[in-house]
């Protein structure tokens, strides 16, 4: 799988009626690296990333895959190149694992093209990547939280992109199942050079498993680079508005945020 695609983004603004979230923003994804987009709630984290897969149009600007713009492309062919995990999918009531991850090959199906041995390949692969092979006939909403979320990305692989945009994979996991997915994603990338976006809450893990970290503030990016660069106290303070204590991390080495509150100091015992 090559990892040369080229995902930019130009002088962006972004925006909902009257709103405008995200304002001459300028952004350059590394290819075939693990990127995490960071910042405080409402900061355009979901809109950034809604609109690098064509689901917001700009006001101003341009989202660019390989020097084209992504609005302009065909929905199928961009959707050979760039697939899209959003936040909390719904999938239909009553289907099959199999079933669902099988709807990743929509983009390579044509008005006279069969269902092919490629299609039976790609989501064997996706459901063996996942882990998620022996699940493949049981009914998605009767998953855990994290099996099912494991499926979804299965679906995402199925589609065979080169770049993999997630929004929050992790919300409503619990921690285990928060580093189960991504672990999956980061081996994803080393295998196979998937160039993989994704938005994360969880500031610790972002510097953990991302090459590249981004941190948005007032609609436009503060810092972005290696994470030992980026998740500084200055930083957080800027971005989340948080004093902390920012130290290498004993298991990763990569920077780990510890926040300061009011009453963090712990009292002697017996005090």
């Amino acid at each position: 799988m090559t990892t040369d695609h080229r995902l930019t983004a130009e002088a962006l603004s972004l925006g909902y009626g009257d709103r405008t979230v995200i304002e001459g923003l300028d952004l350059e994804v590394p290819p075939g690296r693990v990127t995490a987009i960071v910042g405080a709630n409402a900061c355009g984290k979901s809109t950034l990333l809604r609109s690098m897969s064509r689901l917001l149009a700009p006001r101003t600007g341009h989202v660019l895959l390989d020097g084209k713009e992504v609005h302009r492309m065909p929905a199928k062919q961009l959707a050979r190149t760039m697939g899209l995990l959003p936040q909390s999918p719904i999938a239909p009531e009553g289907i099959t694992v199999s079933d669902l991850v099988g709807r990743g090959r929509h983009p390579h199906q044509g008005i006279f093209t069969r269902w092919s041995a490629a299609d039976d390949a790609a989501v064997a692969d996706a459901l063996d990547a996942t882990d998620t092979a022996g699940l493949a006939d049981r009914p998605v909403d009767e998953l855990s939280g994290g099996q099912r979320q494991r499926v979804w990305i299965a679906m995402a692989l199925a589609q065979q992109t080169e770049l993999l945009l997630l929004d929050e994979p992790t919300t409503f996991l619990d921690v285990s199942h928060q580093v189960e997915v991504l672990d999956l994603l980061t081996d994803l990338n080393r295998r196979r050079g998937t160039t993989i976006v994704m938005v994360l809450h969880d500031l610790n893990l972002a510097a953990r498993y991302a090459d590249h970290l981004v941190a948005l503030a007032g609609g436009r990016v503060h810092a972005a680079g290696d994470p030992t660069a980026v998740l500084t106290e200055d930083v957080v303070r800027t971005v989340f508005g948080l004093d902390s204590r920012v130290i290498p991390d004993p298991v990763s080495g990569k920077p780990l945020m510890l926040p300061i509150g009011r009453h963090h100091a712990i009292a002697p015992a017996g005090a």
